[in-house]
């Protein structure tokens, strides 16, 4: 990695690796662009490196057989996309696509795995991510079929701020529509709400977000439930 490149450790998984595994890892860590719609897997394929967003949000998307989409997850600086290489699985029937423009890093998929098969600070630290991620799943499956799309939209929002830096967002409504499985006019109805009660100003394709706290008052638990249990299983620094 040479000087005045981008930093791996905006990644936060990437930041808390000891130093014995930073040391292994920081040669092997590819930096790679990542634009708006790109995918990084596809249903069934397998995978050959696992990446570490550090600008970007990738979503995590369930494609039906005639095209229609619902997002799983979304992963940023917090996360990693592939957790199928560790787990055994080596392919996953969802998609993962870049939502946010950004960066990340990648790392060859037989790194990641010989690592995970250590079974030591690694291996713990990406089962914890994996609980973590599960429980977003599992909250946003419930949120979905549960809960006012307006709240849906306040969760999503929320998350997506948690994994960028400043308060805006560039978003078209029919991407939001296809993240949260819904029709474009009810995204358009719900902002629309949201934007009469001061809490977001949408124009163009870019969402600002005016009160976060208003955010928080009007979404549902999912989103608390979501970021306590990450904050709980992700600590700062792992022992070596």
């Amino acid at each position: 990695m040479t000087t005045g490149s981008p930093d791996p450790r905006k990644n936060q998984l990437l930041a808390v690796l000891p130093d014995a595994e930073w040391q292994r890892w920081q040669p092997q860590l590819e930096w790679v662009d990542l634009p708006r719609g790109q995918v990084l897997y596809e249903p069934g394929s397998t995978l050959s490196h696992v990446y570490f967003p550090t600008t970007a949000i990738v979503s995590l998307l369930y494609v039906t057989e005639n095209g229609a989409s619902a997002e799983l997850a979304m992963v940023g600086n917090e996360g990693i996309i592939g957790i199928a290489l560790f787990m055994g699985g080596e392919s996953t029937p969802s998609r993962a696509v870049v939502q946010s423009a950004g960066e990340g890093f990648r790392l060859p998929a037989q790194v990641m795995k010989d690592e995970f098969n250590r079974a030591g600070p690694v291996l713990h630290l990406m089962l914890r991510y994996t609980q973590a991620l599960i429980t977003q799943m599992a909250q946003t499956a419930a949120c979905n079929r549960h809960h006012s799309l307006d709240q849906q939209l306040c969760r999503w929002l929320l998350l997506s701020l948690d994994r960028l830096q400043g308060n805006e967002l560039v978003m078209t409504q029919e991407l939001i529509a296809n993240m949260l499985g819904v029709r474009r006019e009810g995204v358009t109805e719900a902002a629309l709400k949201l934007q009469k009660a001061g809490l977001i100003r949408y124009a163009r394709g870019r969402i600002s977000v005016l009160d976060r706290e208003g955010l928080e008052k009007r979404t549902c638990e999912c989103y608390a439930v979501v970021k306590r249990e990450h904050d709980r299983l992700l600590p700062e620094k792992v022992g070596t």
